[in-house]
C-alpha cells in the first residue's frame, strides 16, 4: 500500500474523513462555494476549536486553502470531495437494497443497482406486512398503461386492480409463464377472463423467462418496478421501484427482448383456463 511523506496510507486518509461528522460537513461545505469560517461553524455546528482543527487537517492535506477571510478548495480537494460524495451515494444505495439483494435480477441483462440509487423499497413490517401489496396497487390504480412479466400481478388484491384498471380502459399488456398464468386465473376466473376479453388487454407467455424464481418487471407511466418473490412459498417480499428515465428505460429493453420470443395466449386455451377453475 502507498504510504505519503507523513507515513499515512491512503486507507487511513478516507479513515480520517469517514469518522468525523464535521469532516464531512466542512468539506461537503466547501464542495458547494468557498466559505467564511464563521459560515462553515452555523453550517456544521461544530465548535471553533473543532473547526479551527478541521481546516488545518484539510490545510496540511492540501485540500484547502485560504484566501482573504474565506476558505476554499483546492483543486486536489474539489477531486477528494467528489469521490468522497460518490462512495457516500454508493453506500446509501447499497443500504437500500441490503435487505433485498438476494431476490434482485441475475439473468435480466443490464442490470445495475446504480439503476436503483433513487428506489422505494417496499417490503413487510412486523407490525404491517401487507405494505408490498399495496405498494403495487398503488402503482397500478394511479397509472394509465402497464407493461411486464413475471409476478409483479400475482396477489388476488392485486389481479383485482389490474381488472380493474382494464375494465376502465387502462391499456395492460403482460407476459406470464404458463404457471403463473394459471395461477393469476385461480385468483379471479371471471374477472380475469373479462379483462382479457377488453381489446385494450393482451396477455403473453412465456416459457423460460429471466429471474422467474426470485422477481418480475412491472413498468408504468412514469415508473418501474421490480417484484420480488419467494419461489418457495409464493409470498410477495418487496417491491423496489423508482422514478429514474434510465431504470425504466432498462426495463422497457428487457421487456422488448422477452415480448419479441413471447406467443399471444390462445383464445381456446383461455377459455380452457378460465373454465377449468370456474368449474372447481
Amino acid at each position: 500500500m502507498i504510504n505519503d511523506a507523513d507515513g499515512r496510507s491512503p486507507r487511513e486518509d478516507v479513515e480520517f474523513l469517514a469518522r468525523s461528522a464535521h469532516r464531512v460537513g466542512v468539506l461537503g461545505r466547501l464542495a458547494d462555494r468557498p466559505h467564511e469560517r464563521v459560515e462553515l461553524r452555523e453550517a456544521t455546528g461544530a465548535s471553533s476549536p473543532t473547526l479551527g482543527r478541521v481546516l488545518g487537517d484539510f490545510e496540511g492535506r492540501r485540500w484547502v486553502v485560504r484566501q482573504g477571510h474565506r476558505y476554499e478548495l483546492t483543486p486536489l480537494g474539489e477531486f477528494v470531495a467528489d469521490r468522497f460524495e460518490d462512495l457516500l451515494d454508493a453506500m446509501t444505495t447499497e443500504r437500500k437494497l441490503r435487505d433485498v439483494w438476494r431476490w434482485l435480477p441475475r439473468e435480466m441483462e443490464g442490470f445495475s443497482v446504480e439503476l436503483f440509487a433513487d428506489a422505494v423499497v417496499s417490503y413487510p413490517g412486523p407490525r404491517y406486512p401487507y405494505e408490498p401489496v399495496e405498494r403495487v396497487t398503488h402503482l397500478i390504480e394511479r397509472t394509465d398503461a402497464m407493461f411486464g412479466f413475471g409476478t409483479t400481478v400475482f396477489k388476488t388484491i392485486n389481479v383485482e386492480a389490474v381488472c380493474e384498471g382494464v375494465l376502465d380502459d387502462m391499456t395492460y399488456e403482460y407476459i406470464y409463464s404458463p404457471d403463473v398464468l394459471e395461477a393469476t386465473v385461480a385468483c379471479a376466473p371471471e374477472r380475469v377472463a373479462a379483462a382479457a376479453a377488453r381489446d385494450n388487454c393482451t396477455i403473453l407467455v412465456h416459457d423460460a423467462l429471466p429471474d422467474e424464481d426470485r422477481c418480475g418487471l412491472g413498468i408504468f407511466d412514469d415508473c418501474m418496478g421490480i417484484c420480488c418473490h419467494d419461489s418457495a412459498t409464493g409470498m410477495l417480499e418487496a417491491i423496489v421501484d423508482t422514478e429514474s428515465a434510465a431504470a425504466r428505460e432498462w426495463a422497457v429493453s428487457v421487456y422488448d427482448r422477452y415480448r419479441a420470443e413471447a406467443r399471444p395466449l390462445d383464445p381456446k386455451e383461455a377459455e380452457a383456463l378460465v373454465s377449468s377453475h370456474l368449474a372447481s
